[in-house]
């Protein structure tokens, strides 16, 4: 019986200037990583932080999991490597 294997850890998120996005990893439901964006404009418009990069990196953590959880949707939905959310990715859901 083999061990499954831990997938080594990506980067930490980070905000990519040349991009103008916070570019960072989610695990999928196969326990691989898949690299993901989502702009500064995206956060701003959907969670209202700033558009300075800082602003945008500390938008994305505090809304990191309803963020994750976008990408998972798009993979889901058969996007592949890497994941580029859109703000419509992230839209609240309808509350029940």
């Amino acid at each position: 019986m083999t061990a499954s294997a831990t997938p080594t850890p990506p980067p930490a998120p980070f905000f990519h200037d040349e991009s103008g996005a916070v570019r960072f990893w989610v695990l999928d439901e196969g326990d691989h990583f898949v690299g993901a964006s989502v702009s500064k404009e995206a956060l701003h418009y959907r969670f209202h932080s700033g558009l300075g990069g800082a602003e945008a990196l500390a938008g994305y953590l505090l809304h990191r999991g309803e963020i994750d959880a976008a990408v998972r949707r798009r993979i889901a939905a058969g996007s592949i490597e890497p994941v580029m959310l859109r703000e419509r990715d992230m839209a609240q859901a309808p509350s029940p």
